[in-house]
Order: C-alpha cells, then sequence, then structure tokens
C-alpha cells in the first residue's frame, strides 16, 4: 500500500541524478500531489518518509558511483515535497473537521435544523439528544474561540478529570460553553469552578436541565439570560444558577406594572438630599445583608449608626419602614424592580 503512494519518486530521483540537476516545478507538484492522496488514505507521515529513505536506498545501489552525490540533495527536496503535500492534506481535512463542528454546534444552539438529523450528527460529537442536558456559559474581559489557550486548557483539565462523559465543550460569541448530560451536574460545577479561574474571575451561568435537542437551546438560552440579569442587577456572584434566578423573569415581565410600582413606592426618595441612589444602595444592602442592619453598614463602610438614620429616612419619604415584615416585601420587590429597570439611571 505505501508503494503505491510513491509514484514516481524512484525515477524523479535517477532522472535527477544522472544530470545532477534540482527537481523540476513539475517533479514538485507531483510528489505533492502523491503526499496530499498519501494523507487522504490514513497513512502517516513516518511510514512514508521511512518508505521514501528506503527506495532511495534501492535506487542507490543501482547509480554509477559519479550520481550518487546528487543523491543526498535530490532525496531532500522530493521529501520536503511529500511532506508539503501531506501536511496541507491534514490541514485542510483539520479545517473542514471544524466547520463541521461549528455548523453543528450553530445549529443546535439557535435550533436550527430537523431535530432528528440533528439527534445524528450530535452522536458524532458525543452527544445523545435523546437524554436531558444542561448548558453551562462563562464569560470573561475577553473573548474566547476555540483556537484560544483558554478553552483548550479547560478542555484538557475536565477530560482529565472525567474521561468520556459525552461533555461538549466549544465557544459561542465569545463565551465559552459546556454541554453535559443532565445526571452529571459534577461536571457543570467543575467547569464552572475552572472557567471562573482560568477567565481571571469571570462569571459563570448554569442552565436548568431539559431533555432532547430543544432542551440543549432551552439551557443555553436560560443561561444567557442569567447573565444578562447579572449585568442589570449587578449580582457579583460567580456561579449563577438560572433556577435560583426564576424570579425576576416573572418580576419583570408586566414592565408597566413594576415600572408604576418603583415609581409609587420608591419615587419620593428622589427628595432626599443626594437623590434616590444612596438610599436604593442601603435597602439593596440591607436586603441583601439579610435585614441585619450591622452587616449593611458594613458593606456600605457606614457606622451602624448611619444606617439606622438612613433606614429612617427611608421610612419617613416612602412611609414605608423597612424593618416592618408587611412593608419589607413592597420595599424589596420595589428595589429588585428599580435594579430591573435601571432605576433612577433611567426615567420609568
Amino acid at each position: 500500500m505505501l508503494e503505491e503512494h510513491l509514484g514516481e519518486y524512484t525515477r524523479i530521483l535517477r532522472d535527477a541524478c544522472s544530470t545532477g540537476r534540482r527537481l523540476t516545478r513539475e517533479e514538485r507538484a507531483a510528489l505533492r500531489e502523491s503526499g496530499e492522496k498519501a494523507a487522504e488514505s490514513g497513512i502517516g507521515l513516518r511510514a512514508l518518509v521511512r518508505a521514501h529513505l528506503s527506495a532511495a536506498q534501492d535506487a542507490r545501489r543501482g547509480m554509477p558511483q559519479a550520481e550518487t552525490a546528487y543523491l543526498l540533495g535530490a532525496v531532500e527536496i522530493a521529501v520536503d515535497a511529500f511532506a508539503e503535500g501531506h501536511e496541507r492534506a491534514q490541514y485542510l481535512a483539520v479545517r473542514q473537521e471544524e466547520a463541521v463542528r461549528r455548523e453543528f454546534i450553530d445549529d443546535l444552539l439557535y435550533g436550527r435544523s430537523d431535530l432528528g438529523r440533528l439527534a445524528e450528527r450530535a452522536e458524532r460529537f458525543g452527544l445523545l439528544l435523546s437524554h436531558a442536558h444542561a448548558v453551562a456559559v462563562a464569560q470573561g474581559d475577553a473573548p474566547y474561540d476555540d483556537g484560544s489557550s483558554v478553552p483548550r486548557h479547560i478542555e484538557q483539565t475536565l477530560f482529565a478529570r472525567f474521561g468520556d462523559r459525552r461533555i461538549l465543550l466549544t465557544t459561542k460569541d465569545g463565551r465559552l460553553i459546556c454541554i453535559a448530560p443532565a445526571d452529571q451536574a459534577e461536571v457543570l460545577s467543575y467547569f464552572a469552578k475552572q472557567a471562573h479561574a482560568a477567565t481571571d474571575g469571570g462569571q459563570v451561568a448554569v442552565g436548568r436541565a431539559h431533555p432532547g435537542a430543544g432542551g440543549v437551546v432551552h439551557s443555553y438560552e436560560e443561561a444567557l439570560n442569567a447573565l444578562d440579569l447579572a449585568a442589570r442587577m449587578n449580582l457579583e456572584g460567580p456561579v449563577l444558577h438560572a433556577a435560583d434566578l426564576l424570579v425576576y423573569p416573572v418580576l419583570g415581565r408586566d414592565r408597566q406594572a413594576m415600572a408604576d410600582l418603583v415609581g409609587s413606592v420608591l419615587g419620593p426618595l428622589r427628595e432626599a438630599r443626594g437623590g434616590a441612589q444612596p438610599l436604593l444602595d442601603t435597602l439593596t444592602a440591607y436586603f441583601d445583608s439579610g435585614c441585619v442592619a450591622a452587616e449593611a453598614a458594613r458593606r456600605l463602610a457606614l457606622s451602624v449608626r448611619a444606617m439606622t438614620y438612613r433606614l429612617d429616612r427611608i421610612h419617613k419619604l416612602t412611609g414605608a419602614d423597612p424593618g416592618d415584615p408587611v412593608h419589607r416585601y413592597t420595599l424589596q420587590t420595589a428595589v429588585i424592580g428599580a435594579r430591573l429597570l435601571g432605576w433612577p439611571e433611567q426615567e420609568l
């Protein structure tokens, strides 16, 4: 099988050595073509180089002594041309495989293509779309693509720990994406940890598990929405779970109703010296700290006395007492609405 890919190699060597000439352009092109065909046949370059050297030794035995002086130079040029063709074919094959993989990922994450056909293609990349899957999405300060060092490092780390677990790691729109079966939550947890570290403190969102090919799209969109929500709400946690954030889309679904709530409950805070923002930050810290004034004061770098004064001021302006359980729910819902709507920077 190796011999058939040597083509006219032996003849070319003898012709070149007989006159001491260099290989012609046509001869080098023929050798490159032979290298491409050998690569397409799946024959490794090392085996082919050995075959070329062996053929050169056989040719040398029948050469006049004067011609052998040109043999080494001819072999060097011939093998180089052959290897160039082999490498070019390998490069084109890799690029074609990358294009096929990218097309599949785009179809998978956008919900395009026939679902039956998509499921068939998924098996080639290690996914069984008949099972439920969850998607984790990580983003950092810099955009990433499949050729970047960060995705390669995370992929190596994941597969070193979990082996072949039908995991798909890829990139999309500059973000890192990991798709894993629903019953392997530890994979996404480990991915989140590694991605957070590798992206220098980037944020990771994990969608809920859903069945079927459409489930991957659903989980992916949940993760993206969680990242968008984190940006609007200033949620600073390293890992966000879409299941823990379901209340926010519900609250934001009726924008007009939420705007009315924010305006009526928090609108009076605009009358405070310095505007509404400092008091809104006070409420945010107070609720985020479990309504513990001392902890909220620490988060805002205030004294407890100053914190208490601000809470009293909020009570007087709005008529709602943050310490009263009945008023607290209304205030906290309004604060969430303000963060969702970008108030007071954005007009309602």
